[in-house]
């Protein structure tokens, strides 16, 4: 701990004022590059031809991709398509028409970390897909609108999970959101699901992911024999979208905004 009272006691990082303007920055440059591959995403693309723009993308914004070289990783994205949870490793796998898929995309300006990911449709987006999209979005904003200082990370994992499942859907349960900032992942975890008023309290100066994964069948995972991609068990598709936000005084800011406001792929 470096300066008195900047860790609470759950091991959860305070920021001052002065830090949200840094998380702008790259919340702001990871929601750009996301903005710019949207056209990208078409039948017949490759995704490792879009993570290698999105490489470059980062290179000519002077900016780091974070999980390059992160325990291991060689890209600078993550792109999990159809049945994918997460971390699907791009490669020369070639889009088919009314494949969905989550890019994920980690930036470093300035020594801030921006992370945020979102759902995006090759070619024509089917009736049950889109509204497995359109819930995991819904689900994230609720999970965002129950930020403020005062409430707990079960009060978030409640209205996510609450949410999810009256729409007959499942939330993952292997993977969470984290605290970040000057660091990639940090306390606390945030879950997707929980009991309202658990879980540690939330403060102003607390920077957080919330990144909600939703199937449309049940909630298992395994990860596959590369280590990093996660699947459904029952090989339903699954939907994710990923913002990082910090607690104000009053309620929340959202870092990683779409300038363009493409964060939905229906828009």
């Amino acid at each position: 701990m470096d300066d008195k009272g900047q860790i609470t006691r759950d091991g959860i990082r305070i920021y001052q004022e002065a830090d949200f303007a840094g998380m702008h920055a790259a919340g702001k440059l990871a929601a750009q590059i996301l903005d710019e591959v949207a056209e990208h995403v078409f039948p017949g693309q490759t995704t490792g031809e879009i993570d290698r723009m999105i490489e470059e993308k980062v290179n000519a914004a002077g900016a780091t991709s974070a999980t390059i070289g992160y325990k291991g990783y060689k890209h600078a994205s993550c792109i999990s398509i159809n049945h994918v949870v997460c971390h699907g490793i791009p490669g020369d796998k070639k889009l088919k028409d009314g494949d969905i898929l989550n890019i994920d995309v980690t930036v470093i300006v300035d020594g801030w970390y921006g992370d945020t990911s979102r759902m995006y449709v090759a070619g024509k987006l089917s009736r049950k897909s889109e509204r497995l999209i359109e819930i995991t979005h819904d689900a994230l904003m609720k999970g965002i609108e129950a930020v403020k200082p005062g409430n707990t990370f079960g009060d978030i994992g409640y209205a996510i999970q609450s949410f999810v499942e009256a729409n007959r859907m499942s939330v993952v349960r292997d993977f969470c959101g984290h605290g970040l900032g000057r660091v990639f992942h940090a306390p606390p975890n945030v879950l997707h699901y929980g009991r309202p008023g658990s879980g540690p309290t939330l403060e102003e100066g607390m920077f957080f992911t919330i990144e909600p994964m939703v199937n449309l069948g049940r909630p298992e995972t395994k990860v596959l024999a590369d280590d990093w991609t996660a699947v459904t068990r029952d090989k339903s598709l699954s939907a994710q979208f990923e913002h990082s936000v910090g607690v104000t005084a009053n309620g929340v800011e959202i870092f990683t905004l779409s300038p363009a406001g493409k964060f939905h792929p229906t828009y």
